[in-house]
């Protein structure tokens, strides 16, 4: 009888409570509506047809519906069931598997959409980064991080940040100096970087976060991989 009483208005009311709990309690909704609001706002200023715009609304409502929809099954299952049902499991799954195939759906329609407004913007972009010591030097950070973290994956390790095979500290730090070596053309800057560099080895020896093996075994890490792409990009890079 109380829903039958219930007017339009509270009907509006309770449905955005809905939008906000799942806003205030689920990451992916709070990512959904982020990129939602930057596509948008990117689709005004690049001028897209109002045909793309419409596919994109599309897929953007598809996305944040198969999220409430998720949302809603994940609360249903956890009340009606207080022990772990692979039926339960099969469910919640499923309802996942929704909100990703909408997202992909999302992707690949933005895609198509941006792709030629976006299209000259990153080949200039990219053209201008990779004549850039910057990019070769960030990229050589991250390639060096990347190592270090699958190492330690290959070696079982749960602690990424606080000990094991190999010093991520030790390798990051010997990664920059080379880049340095290769970008400054002042002696000091290099003395300054060797010092600053082998301050964090010690440092990781002295407070026994690792042994000098791991140290050693990181910093020869950093400063090979840094080495080898350097060798390959600076080259080009300044037309040599």
């Amino acid at each position: 009888m109380k829903d039958q009483n219930r007017t339009l208005i509270d009907s509006f009311n309770n449905a955005i409570e809905g939008i906000i709990y799942v806003l205030r309690t689920q990451r992916n909704m709070q990512w959904h509506f982020l990129i939602a609001f930057i596509v948008l706002l990117s689709s005004v200023f690049l001028g897209v047809r109002k045909e793309q715009f419409i596919a994109l609304l599309f897929a953007i409502t598809f996305v944040l519906v198969a999220e409430l929809v998720n949302t809603a099954i994940e609360a249903t299952i956890d009340v009606v069931s207080t022990t772990y049902d692979p039926l339960a499991k099969i469910a919640k799954d499923v309802a996942a598997a929704a909100v990703l195939l909408a997202s992909i759906n999302a992707v690949v329609i933005g895609i198509l959409v941006f792709h030629d407004k976006l299209n000259k913007w990153t080949t200039a972009l990219v053209f201008q980064l990779r004549s850039m010591d910057l990019y070769i030097t960030v990229a050589s950070l991250f390639i060096v991080l990347i190592f270090v973290v699958a190492i330690k994956t290959f070696r079982g390790q749960h602690t990424f940040l606080s000990g094991g095979w190999v010093s991520g500290h030790s390798a990051l730090a010997f990664a920059l100096l080379t880049a340095i070596v290769f970008i400054s053309k002042s002696g000091l800057i290099f003395i300054l970087g060797l010092i600053m560099a082998l301050l964090v080895v010690q440092s990781r020896i002295e407070t026994k976060i690792h042994t000098a093996a791991e140290v050693a075994a990181g910093a020869l890490l950093g400063f090979l991989v840094t080495l080898i792409i350097f060798q390959i990009f600076y080259g080009r890079a300044i037309g040599v």
